[in-house]
């Protein structure tokens, strides 16, 4: 049976459980055994949980751990994966951290965390996985935000350091698409994981932010998984470079905001 191997990053938790629990169920169903490298930065129940969930399947699971602000914890991650599996088929890049707060308050060590974590742990990882993936002719997900595509006041360093983050992977997409290893970012809206979990026990801004989504909810872990499954998976063998926003319509509706509407004289 064709083996799908996979490295998974911030994989114990929200949007990236899903993508592994997401990624060993559409391998199963064409027909390939599942191995995915289940990573975050420290051994925790949810390591355990997806690994259940992945060897209920009948697919392999490895659990590890490392904290992305040491530089060099990707290359460790990666190492082990590929030791494991016997090499690399599909990187999701998906780890990330988040400190609010106004620029101008934001300080010199809060900054270089951030892009510690976001931006310099994504390429790393990848930069690890660059001879594996190209012996596969692999795919490369990053999970980067709308917070990337469009400013987020008091967001601290979080919306430069996705933004970033997204022209790094576009960057790469040109450059190793001659490897035939296709690079592409996902970009979540609103989404109910353990990180965002605070705001949403508040019913009033839970309300709140459904009401600005043209779909009329909050997505899920999973919603973003789908995504990202995609866009690793033979379905889109033809699409890299490319930013896809999932936010139930939610970036494309800021003029909507708007009241009245301008019209000419006849």
């Amino acid at each position: 049976m064709k083996k799908m191997r996979a490295l998974v990053s911030g994989g114990n938790s929200g949007i990236g459980a899903a993508v592994c629990v997401r990624l060993a169920e559409a391998a199963l169903a064409r027909g390939e055994h599942p191995m995915i490298a289940v990573c975050g930065r420290e051994l925790t129940d949810g390591h355990e949980q997806v690994l259940q969930s992945i060897q209920s399947m009948g697919g392999t699971a490895l659990a590890l751990a490392g904290d992305l602000a040491d530089p060099d914890v990707p290359g460790q991650l990666v190492k082990a994966a590929v030791e494991a599996f016997g090499g690399l088929d599909v990187l999701v890049a998906n780890a990330g951290i988040a400190n609010p707060g106004r620029l101008s308050d934001v300080t010199l060590e809060d900054w270089e965390h951030m892009f510690s974590v976001n931006l310099r742990g994504g390429w790393l990882l990848a930069k690890a996985s660059y001879p594996y993936l190209k012996d596969s002719r692999g795919a490369v997900c990053f999970t980067s935000s709308m917070s990337g595509q469009l400013p987020h006041e008091g967001s601290g360093a979080y919306s430069p350091s996705k933004a970033a983050l997204t022209m790094l992977a576009q960057t790469l997409a040109l450059e190793w698409a001659r490897d035939g290893i296709r690079v592409n970012v996902v970009s979540p809206g609103m989404t109910r994981t353990p990180m965002t979990e605070q705001m949403y026990v508040d019913p009033q801004i839970k309300k709140a932010r459904e009401e600005l989504v043209p779909l009329g909810r909050i997505a899920t872990p999973m919603d973003i998984a789908n995504v990202i499954e995609f866009l690793v998976s033979p379905l889109s063998g033809y699409v890299t470079g490319q930013d896809i926003c999932v936010d139930g319509g939610f970036t494309k509706s800021i003029l909507s905001h708007i009241p009245g509407r301008p019209k000419s004289k006849s």
